[in-house]
């Protein structure tokens, strides 16, 4: 076997493995060896992961092929699955983020777990989740990607609904499940789509037919023909929309905040959650050759890049308000998507990871000190109890508001110069809307940080006798994502987004009619050169605009927040209720389909069914028989009556027959 294909396996089966121990053996070998096991194993996987980074990008390294045969329908059915390796630079950069930020994670759940009766199923279920994301970025072919797709969206709704006593975490976890099976089935139709024309779920395969799917139409309504290759794009994205909550689709992520802390920094910001934007990347061979599918996706990333943006700032669950801005950096990554700068996507992918992440453990540590409390208006003051958490969230704060030098700034000013470069249809709308997204990124950010950490304490005194900076293995994985967040892009965005070729290499394909990439390299001139050319746009001053507006508003006079929500209380209540679409689902789609299901239920199944078919056959039998029973009278003459009548009918037929 290929050394690539030794290790890939190998970062595939770790944490596999941990999850068996854990979950099989954890009562046997006890709390401390079930996260020593699965942190190890986790640990290990992360390094192979640097070793396959090492041996990619310095040694030019590269590996597709399949390990096992899954089925094989032979000259019945001509169709063969296999499990099999795609390592190439989009596959090192997903397996270094995933193990990194899941080793983190691993460390951080033993300080956040620590009281909770489920201990070592928490440890297995994350292990878990970190095996079926290490398929899911290391898959060849869609049946691997599949697998692996529906595996993290397994194990999410297990942990999202982790505290099953609670009811809450019930109803989130559910939602979840449920608004992915939507996205889902455009994935499944997606992928029959692409079966149906190609004869292979290979990506290799696939590929190489992309041109000549560009050219084939398909007939969905009559009348109005598609390009294949349009129609297999578009159904792809609507499983990616689900994934990576995009709008309409994105009301599921909210919710999971019910889950535990360290599960909404693994899943919902930096690996689950970007699995879609990992998969239109990996696609790019397909997308380039539909400029609908990639409108559309440029379209509905930039509504969710600004408008679930608005709605962090009437948020004040301090993680909702952290989800919120998960929401909307999904969509400024789909952006990048949309217009073909994929390696912008990719790499604010990567600095995403790393600063939310370290957001997501920074809410967490505050909980921990607060006792479970959530409401940022019970905050207040914190800087003064936990320094460590203070300065990791001012970090992860700046990297998210795109600041220069931190991580964020590299990737998303990239992002906002790519659409603004791009002339694809929807690029100029989604330019403004990633622009003003800036501006509301900045007060939204600062108004969760002032009202967490400055400002008077509003806690109880009980809770204020008791805030205390976390145990050191909640604080050191905020430590350890603090670096990236601040040096990650200053170090890799020339090699990532710049350089000729790019990090990814032939790993992403873009069509020589979208320039958007050769533009951005035109107009950069080094990292120090960036920032400096970065305090000269839009961008930065409508950051430090929303800046000052958030200190305003929350530090200097903090009323004026509940002056504008009573003078704009219709505007307020729109954002409030999030634009209605929890109203919408629950009156229309919910109650729509109970009703549906009430309907056939009431009609199908007890008037068809149980009367017409069931019940009917047992009234039409008994009511022949009463009928035939009128005939048994006992007088022979009768008899002979329906005998000679029944005689004449018999040979009148075959006469005149």
């Amino acid at each position: 076997m290929n050394e690539l294909a030794t290790l890939c396996l190998a970062i595939v089966l770790l944490p596999l493995a941990g999850s068996i121990i854990a979950g099989f053996f954890g009562q046997a070998i006890g709390r401390t060896w079930s996260h020593r096991v699965t942190i190890g194993l986790v640990a290990a996987a992360f390094l192979v992961s640097l070793w396959i980074a090492k041996l990619v990008f310095m040694g030019g390294m590269s590996f597709n092929g399949n390990i096992y045969t899954w089925a094989s329908g032979g000259s019945v059915f001509p169709y063969a699955f296999h499990i099999g390796f795609l390592v190439d630079p989009l596959t090192a950069v997903m397996l270094m983020v995933v193990t990194f930020v899941s080793w983190l994670v691993h460390i951080y759940s033993i300080g956040y777990m620590v009281d909770d009766d489920g201990y070592q199923r928490f440890f297995s279920y994350i292990s878990l989740f970190t095996f079926a994301m290490l398929m899911l970025v290391s898959a060849n072919n869609f049946l691997q990607l599949f697998f692996g797709w529906e595996g993290v969206g397994l194990v999410s709704y297990l942990l999202i609904g982790f505290w099953f006593k609670r009811e809450s975490a019930i109803a989130g976890g559910l939602k979840a499940f449920l608004v992915n099976r939507v996205g889902d089935f455009g994935l499944i139709l997606g992928l029959a789509v692409i079966l149906s024309y190609t004869g292979s779920l290979s990506y290799q395969d696939v590929f190489k037919q992309a041109p000549t799917l560009a050219n084939t139409l398909i007939t969905i309504i009559p009348g109005q023909s598609w390009s294949v290759v349009t129609v297999a794009c578009i159904l792809l994205f609507i499983g990616a929309m689900g994934k990576s909550a995009q709008v309409p689709l994105h009301v599921w992520l909210p919710e999971s905040m019910e889950g535990p802390t360290p599960i909404s920094a693994l899943i919902h910001a930096a690996t689950m959650v970007t699995a879609g934007v990992f998969m239109v990347a990996r696609m790019s061979p397909l997308y380039e050759y539909s400029n609908t599918a990639l409108s559309m996706v440029t379209i509905i990333g930039a509504t969710g890049a600004l408008f679930t943006g608005i709605l962090a700032l009437v948020m004040f669950d301090i993680k909702r308000v952290v989800a919120y801005s998960t929401l909307s950096q999904l969509g400024y990554m789909m952006v990048a998507m949309g217009v073909s700068a994929y390696p912008v996507g990719m790499f604010h992918l990567a600095t995403h990871a790393c600063f939310k992440a370290l957001l997501f453990l920074a809410a967490g540590s505050v909980i921990i000190a607060m006792h479970h409390e959530q409401d940022m208006r019970k905050m207040g003051g914190l800087y003064k109890y936990m320094p460590i958490t203070y300065v990791s969230s001012l970090i992860g704060t700046l990297a998210l508001c795109a600041l220069p030098p931190f991580a964020g700034f590299y990737s998303k000013d990239a992002i906002i110069e790519a659409a603004h470069f791009s002339s694809i249809t929807g690029a100029h709308y989604a330019y403004w809307c990633v622009l003003i997204g800036a501006f509301v990124t900045a007060v939204y950010s600062f108004r969760a940080f002032f009202m967490t950490f400055h400002g008077e304490p509003r806690m109880d005194e009980k809770t204020r006798s008791h805030l205390r900076e976390s145990p050191w293995v909640v604080t050191l994985p905020l430590v350890v994502l603090a670096i990236p967040s601040v040096i990650m892009g200053f170090l890799l965005a020339k090699p990532m987004l710049y350089a000729e070729p790019t990090v990814f290499g032939n790993a992403i394909f873009i069509a020589k009619s979208h320039t958007v990439m050769t533009s951005l390299t035109e107009e950069f001139h080094g990292v120090w050169a960036a920032i400096i050319h970065g305090m000269m746009t839009p961008t930065f001053w409508l950051v430090i605009a929303g800046i000052i507006v958030a200190t305003i508003c929350y530090v200097v006079k903090p009323g004026l927040p509940a002056m504008f929500a009573e003078r704009f209380s219709v505007l307020y209540r729109i954002l409030v209720n999030k634009y209605g679409f929890d109203e919408f689902n629950d009156k229309v789609i919910i109650r729509g389909t109970k009703a549906i299901g009430q309907g056939l239920f009431t009609v199908g199944d007890r008037i068809v069914i149980d009367g017409l078919v069931v019940n009917g056959s047992a009234w039409s039998v008994r009511a022949a028989a009463l009928q035939a029973r009128l005939g048994q009278t006992g007088y022979i003459f009768h008899y002979a009556m329906v005998m000679v009548v029944s005689l004449i009918a018999l040979l009148s037929w075959l006469i005149l027959g």
